[in-house]
């Protein structure tokens, strides 16, 4: 119930992911099943957990880079979810930048 989006995995991936999650890099290669048109994080290794600093599409070449680092800290649910979030919010951010240039 904390992240919705787990019942549209398949039982063998919410199973791998669940017992990963302590380990953000092994977890990325479900990130298409997750969320859609998401391939992977850019991750920056610093210490124990990494940050994202971005998120790559899975179709095209396509980059965008967060707003502000993420680290991915806590349970799988909750970086995710936080993973969520910032994309909404850099999104927002770049769309506010590009309206300001164009007007």
């Amino acid at each position: 119930m904390s992240f919705p989006r787990f019942f549209f995995c398949a039982q063998a991936d919410l199973l791998d992911i669940l017992s990963n999650g302590n380990n953000p890099v092994k977890v990325m290669v479900h990130m298409t099943k997750i969320i859609s048109a998401m391939e992977n994080l850019e991750l920056i290794d610093e210490g124990v957990r990494p940050f994202a600093k971005g998120m790559h599409a899975c179709v095209g070449k396509e980059y965008v880079e967060f707003s502000e680092p993420l680290k991915l800290v806590g349970k799988v649910e909750v970086y995710l979810q936080e993973v969520i979030d910032t994309m909404r919010s850099s999104l927002k951010d770049i769309s506010l930048a590009s309206l300001k240039k164009f007007t």
